[in-house]
């Protein structure tokens, strides 16, 4: 597993690159290094371990934000002496939050609801949603996919790359098709991918920036889903 550490006080960030021993861990003792290796070499990792607090650099809040637009499913946990972020965390989807010092069981955690999310990663690039349009058929992969509309009797079938397939088919037939661990049905006309949501506010979902609703028929659900991906094992 390739994770950064991001932390301005040199004894944090090496007592962290301790407890990850076994990892491939690079240490940043600033933000605006880590995020021009991302962005300049495309160095990217599978964990990104912020430290919220920095005084000479742009704090991790900043940075999250940042790396969310070079690295859409990034996995972000924030490390921090206060828990007054939780907030900021939870609107930018971080995978958990560490209070100092952290405890190495808390690591633990962290690392095996990380190995988790990219064994997921790789059992959604394996499986594909098959689509058929003007007698043609196709196949997306179960990541690639945002959330899938119904207009009339034409699916929407909305992608990461910002295309849309369009495709012939009935919105229930597919709930009963792909709807479990990866998508979940939370409106009439919408089907969603859970792991693209980056926020739940009232009876919407956000997702890449857009509003998607969520019924009243589904609204146990989608939020009961919604808040397990959050912060499972916080510390």
């Amino acid at each position: 597993m390739r994770i950064a550490v991001c932390d301005d006080c040199v004894e944090d960030a090496l007592y962290l690159r301790n407890i990850l021993r076994g990892q491939e861990v690079s240490v940043y003792s600033d933000a605006e290094s880590l995020l021009a290796d991302v962005q300049e070499k495309n160095r990217w990792y599978d964990l990104y371990l912020l430290d919220i607090f920095m005084e000479e650099s742009m704090d991790g809040i900043e940075l999250a934000k940042r790396l969310r637009m070079e690295q859409e499913e990034a996995m972000i946990c924030f490390v921090s002496t206060s828990d007054d972020f939780y907030r900021e965390a939870y609107d930018l989807y971080a995978i958990q939050y560490l209070l100092k010092p952290v405890r190495e069981e808390s690591v633990e955690e962290l690392l095996q609801k990380v190995q988790k999310n990219l064994a997921r990663r790789l059992h959604d690039k394996e499986k594909t949603l098959i689509y058929s349009w003007w007698g043609k058929r196709g196949a997306i992969p179960y990541e690639k996919i945002r959330y899938i509309r119904i207009r009339g009797h034409t699916l929407s079938i909305c992608c990461t790359d910002g295309r849309v397939q369009e495709s012939t088919g009935k919105l229930n037939d597919l709930e009963r098709q792909i709807c479990g661990d990866t998508f979940l049905r939370c409106h009439q006309s919408f089907i969603v991918n859970i792991y693209h949501v980056e926020g739940m506010g009232g009876s919407d979902l956000t997702i890449a920036g857009e509003k998607i609703p969520v019924s009243r028929r589904y609204y146990a659900e989608v939020k009961k889903r919604y808040q397990r991906m959050l912060f499972e094992g916080v510390e």
